[in-house]
């Protein structure tokens, strides 16, 4: 490797590591430059973690650091007060994941029931839902999607990732009766 390459990843790490969030391309950019072919510089990088406690993630477009999927359980104790979804935000956070972006009335269409006031709230306190501009259509209702913080919660690479219901089903998801409650991230509130 290269110098030139060599001084690119390590700024690439430094930028990430004291990002507040994730950052995309355009961002990393701006901070380290053009210092060669970024996607396989954020690879190798990827890569030279892999091994670690800590690993290069990419979620939707966005780098960040995280903790290693097979070290969590040891973290979980120690940081996550378990916070459970009622089976209504549940239902409502698939629809939105599924069906982004979708409108209030939308996603109560399919569920077949209206929407608990504060249900979309719950969601968006997670950091799980986000507004998703106006649908150009009469009265202009508000349309909802998923947040890059959904997709790290749930270990997604991108919107696209939810599995259909061979998947669910295969994951033991989808029983007799469906699974009840979620774990919230810290900060999150019951309905």
């Amino acid at each position: 490797m290269s110098d030139t390459a060599h001084e690119a990843l390590r700024a690439l790490e430094a930028v990430i590591f004291a990002a507040e969030a994730p950052l995309g391309l355009g961002e990393l950019t701006r901070h380290v430059g053009e210092r060669g072919d970024l996607p396989e510089l954020l690879r190798q990088l990827a890569d030279s973690y892999a091994p670690r406690g800590i690993i290069l993630v990419e979620r939707g477009g966005r780098w960040a650091f995280q903790t290693a999927p097979d070290l969590a359980h040891d973290l979980r104790r120690s940081r996550e007060a378990l916070r459970k979804l009622r089976p209504a935000a549940v239902e409502t956070l698939s629809v939105i994941a599924y069906h982004e972006p979708v409108t209030r009335p939308e996603i109560e269409e399919i569920r077949g029931v209206a929407g608990a006031p504060g249900t979309l709230d719950v969601l968006m306190e997670a950091g799980w839902v986000r507004p998703a501009g106006r649908r150009e259509s009469p009265g202009r209702p508000l349309q909802y999607a998923t947040t890059p913080g959904f997709l790290a919660h749930f270990n997604l690479a991108s919107r696209r990732d939810p599995p259909g219901l061979a998947g669910l089903k295969a994951a033991g998801l989808l029983d007799r009766e469906p699974p009840r409650e979620l774990p919230l991230p810290l900060g999150g509130r019951e309905e």
